[in-house]
């Protein structure tokens, strides 16, 4: 019989060879395996009966009963031994029909991932055409260098292909990492499955015919199911092996490029200053059309620029956001500018306000280069250019029409050198024209610098980039001149390059100041738009770090033209990425310097969302101008806590994993946290674990008024381990959130910041009561400070010695508000009582001196005494 199957497999030579079968010779044997058993039983039970009836009806001729018995003993013995053979070798064969299940039902699971996997693999036919793109453009990009390389080789050309080169790489390399995976999962599959097909269990056939006939049934289903993916397995793995092939080779040969560019950038470099080309008045060794050099230049520039613009969109969207938000913030200044009262002229002086798209541009550009690693010179003059152009605009009208007519001179020969940079491979044409434009830029330079009109000009340290120019650029003429193409062309470009940074980060400070000093003043309190950020923190100019990072920027960008710099940056390369070992950790210094940036970044950021906690807002109990940011900070509050922990601990597990760190070892850092806590952190733990507490639970909130052991403030912070309460009477309190969760602690502010407040007066015997509780009453009603709900209340307490006294209870609306109000009713009630002739009595005695007689003098009456009354001071 004939199956349309895969024929490699052992399934498939099993079935498809034809097996005797009788059916009924089979049925036989199994009816005969299960009535054994029966006959058994019936044995067993009807041979004592038989027995019996034999002696009772030949009592004679019946055999001994010890006989009989000995003779059912041994047939039952043998029936047993044999029914026990059966059991065991049918428990056997049960044994291999459940493993031959098992086999069976794992091989349809694997075939099936097998399908999965081969369909949602990798595409072969687009990797295919990806590296014979890749095959093209490496072809294409070695113009210059390896077909129709002239009489010498460029540095610009050597470097513009090294990129190129390099990116080919790793996408080749990438691809071929893809598939080695898929591969490797495609042999592991074939792999499972052969060893499922080796396996003895599957071939052990049944005895007995009519199982033979049913097991290869179900093997025909199984192979005509597992057939098909069995074949696109094989043929899969025989298509990527192929693919392998075709990815090492092309591997191989840019590999093979890179290091032949390699040895030509070394071997320029030693000769820096040898002679590449002959004098530019003498013979031409080497002629291809200038339009032809210029094609391929600018289309190996376009495939430089598309693939790094390819490699960093998310930084690249980074920059067009920040340049959004920096537009925003200048704009909402210069409104904040024109609604103040005081209003400042930003045409004159204030250049940052005056086009805040265009210095948005300028800052961000001019900083922004410095996160892109390693940019082509196409990408660089972008950022270059563009805020150069915007500062053209924001110039003019401030500086004079000379100086202004001098930068722009200055741009206008920065643009013509990047273009001449751009142009990869040296001609005649090409060397006359960097003549004529290093020789102008010379001229020009010292132009300036004799005539420029200096009293005139704003920043001073622009003279000694122009001074830097003119030796660049002259020396670039002479070096021309006399064949030095490339260093020549690396001066002229450097020169340029040196005046248009130095400026640009000049003026990119200067822009940054007025908007620090302009947002310092009009920002007194924080601002929403501005996400709370405390312009008296951050200060009214740059700090000197920036001023540092600028000039390294600079001579980084200036260093960049010269190959001598890459023989400095490489080595640097080496030391921080260099794998280094301590036991089995192994571990780079760019990985550490992650870890503490990451590290920084989130302190950095939990610093600036504790602006939302700052102290802007917080008032003393006599000022009113923090309301608004109060009831700001109670939507806020503790949940600051919360964030920053959540921040800092994301930026932890961050920073261990972007430096490599097994982040499964972090339980031995767990437990030498809870050894260090054993030993003598309690306290500190105490104390962060309460701040969590507080930033839950909630019992005090950021800008609540509480009072503590009788010390009154007002909550300015709550931080990991303290809180700071801000007291009324000026310092800062600094308390653990422990002791702060642990002490009797009041919140005015929970129950809406009111405060009932007490006065206990006297009034004389004889007073009006009634009279008096009225005018009382009428003094609280009229005081807008105080509720009227809950309704105060005048109380007759009990009659004092010389008075009636009297307590007045009231509700302040504000809980600052208390002792003024207090003061200002005990005025009121003075005065009042004064006007209706209430007396307010103070404590009085009255003497009575008795002379005590002589036996001799009769007794004198006694005289009454004049009373002495002596006031003494009432407590209320």
């Amino acid at each position: 019989m004939a199956v349309s199957v895969n024929k490699s497999s052992g399934l498939y030579n099993i079935i498809s060879k034809p097996q005797a079968a009788n059916s009924s010779k089979g049925y036989k044997k199994l009816a005969y395996r299960y009535n054994k058993k029966y006959l058994l039983i019936l044995a067993v039970l009807f041979f004592p009966l038989t027995t019996f009836a034999q002696k009772v009806a030949h009592p004679k001729d019946s055999l001994p009963v010890d006989t009989v018995k000995k003779d059912f003993v041994s047939q039952m013995r043998k029936m047993g031994n044999e029914e026990a053979k059966n059991s065991v070798v049918l428990f056997n064969r049960e044994k291999e029909e459940m493993k031959q299940e098992e086999l069976i039902e794992q091989v349809k699971k694997i075939t099936q991932k097998v399908k999965v996997y081969i369909k949602t693999g990798i595409d072969s036919a687009e990797i295919d055409n990806e590296l014979e793109d890749v095959k093209r453009w490496s072809k294409f990009v070695g113009d210059g260098i390896f077909v129709n390389m002239g009489t010498s080789q460029t540095h610009r050309n050597l470097s513009t292909t090294s990129k190129i080169l390099i990116e080919l790489l790793n996408r080749t390399n990438k691809r071929k990492s893809e598939i080695d995976i898929y591969e490797k999962g495609l042999v592991t599959y074939r792999f499972k499955l052969d060893s499922l097909y080796a396996d003895s269990s599957l071939y052990d056939f049944p005895k007995d015919s009519v199982q033979i006939i049913k097991y290869r049934k179900k093997l025909l289903i199984v192979v005509k199911e597992i057939g098909p993916i069995d074949t696109a397995l094989k043929y899969a793995i025989n298509n990527v092996s192929k693919l392998q092939d075709k990815t090492n080779l092309t591997v191989i040969n840019l590999s093979a490029q890179l290091t032949e560019i390699e040895g030509y950038q070394n071997e320029l470099s030693y000769k820096t200053f040898n002679r590449e080309f002959a004098n530019i008045w003498g013979d031409v060794g080497y002629i291809r059309p200038f339009d032809e050099i210029v094609h391929f230049s600018v289309a190996k520039t376009e495939l430089n620029l598309l693939f790094y613009t390819q490699n960093y969109p998310g930084r690249i969207f980074l920059i067009f956001i920040l340049i959004i938000g920096a537009t925003i913030f200048l704009r909402s200044l210069k409104n904040m500018l024109n609604q103040q009262s005081s209003l400042i002229d930003v045409s004159k002086g204030h250049l940052v306000l005056r086009y805040t798209l265009l210095s948005a541009l300028v800052l961000v550009l001019s900083l922004g280069q410095f996160i892109f690693p390693d940019p082509p010179f196409i990408f660089n003059c972008i950022f270059w250019i563009v805020p150069s152009v915007c500062l053209s605009f924001i110039f003019q009208g401030y500086i004079t029409r000379h100086w202004q007519m001098i930068w722009l001179t200055f741009l206008a020969l920065f643009v013509l050198a990047c273009v001449d940079n751009l142009i990869l491979q040296a001609s005649r044409v090409e060397r006359w024209g960097m003549v004529f434009l290093a020789a102008g830029g010379a001229v020009f330079g010292l132009f300036v610098l004799i005539k420029g009109r200096k009293d005139e000009l704003r920043e001073k340290l622009i003279l000694y980039f122009i001074a830097l120019l003119v030796v660049l650029e002259i020396t670039s003429v002479f070096a021309n001149l006399f064949g030095r193409y490339n260093f020549s062309k690396t001066l002229l470009i450097s020169g340029y390059l040196s005046v248009i940074i130095g400026i640009l980060f000049l003026w990119t400070v200067r822009l940054i100041n007025e908007g620090l000093y302009m947002a310092s003043g009009v920002y007194t309190q924080q601002d929403k738009k501005l996400f709370y950020i405390n312009f008296d923190k951050v200060g009214e100019k740059v700090p000197a770090l920036l001023y540092f990072f600028l000039i390294a920027g600079w001579f980084i960008l200036f260093g960049r033209n010269f190959y001598i710099f890459r023989l400095i940056s490489d080595p640097l390369k080496d030391f921080f990425y260099n794998d280094r070992t301590i036991g089995n950790y192994s571990f780079t210094i760019n990985s550490l310097l992650i870890f503490f940036l990451i590290i920084s970044i989130s302190v950095i950021a939990s610093k600036v969302v504790s602006y939302f906690a700052s102290e802007k807002g917080i008032d003393t109990p006599g000022n009113k101008s923090g309301t608004d940011s109060q009831s700001r900070k109670a939507g806020v509050g503790s949940w600051l806590l919360l964030i920053r922990v959540a921040i800092i601990s994301t930026g932890l597990f961050l920073a261990l994993a972007a430096s490599g760190f097994p982040l499964e070892k972090i339980t031995i850092i767990i437990g030498a946290l809870g050894v260090g806590i054993g030993l003598g952190l309690q306290t500190l733990v105490n104390n962060l674990v309460s701040g969590l507490i507080i930033a839950f639970e909630k019992p005090v909130n950021v800008g609540d008024i509480v009072e503590i052991a009788g010390k009154g403030g007002t909550v300015k912070s709550i931080g990991f381990r303290s809180s700071i309460i801000s007291k009324w009477d000026g310092p800062d309190m600094v308390i653990p959130n422990g002791d702060l969760l642990n002490a009797h602690l009041i919140n005015w502010t929970l129950a809406g910041s009111k405060r009932q407040m007490e006065i206990v007066i006297g009034v004389a015997y004889g007073t009006d009561l009634q009279k008096a509780r009225d005018i009382i009453m009428g003094l609280i009603a009229a005081n807008k400070r105080i509720h009227e709900h809950p309704q105060a209340g005048v109380l007759f307490q009990e009659f004092n010695s010389s008075s009636i006294e009297v307590k007045v209870a009231f509700w302040v609306r504000d809980y600052k508000d208390g002792p003024a109000v207090r003061s200002d009713i005990i005025l009121a009630i003075d005065k009042a009582f004064r006007e209706n002739d209430i007396e307010i009595p103070f404590p009085q005695q009255e003497l009575y001196v008795h002379e005590v007689p002589d036996e001799d003098n009769p007794e004198p009456e006694p005289k009454p005494a004049t009373p002495k009354k002596t006031r003494t001071p009432k407590k209320e």
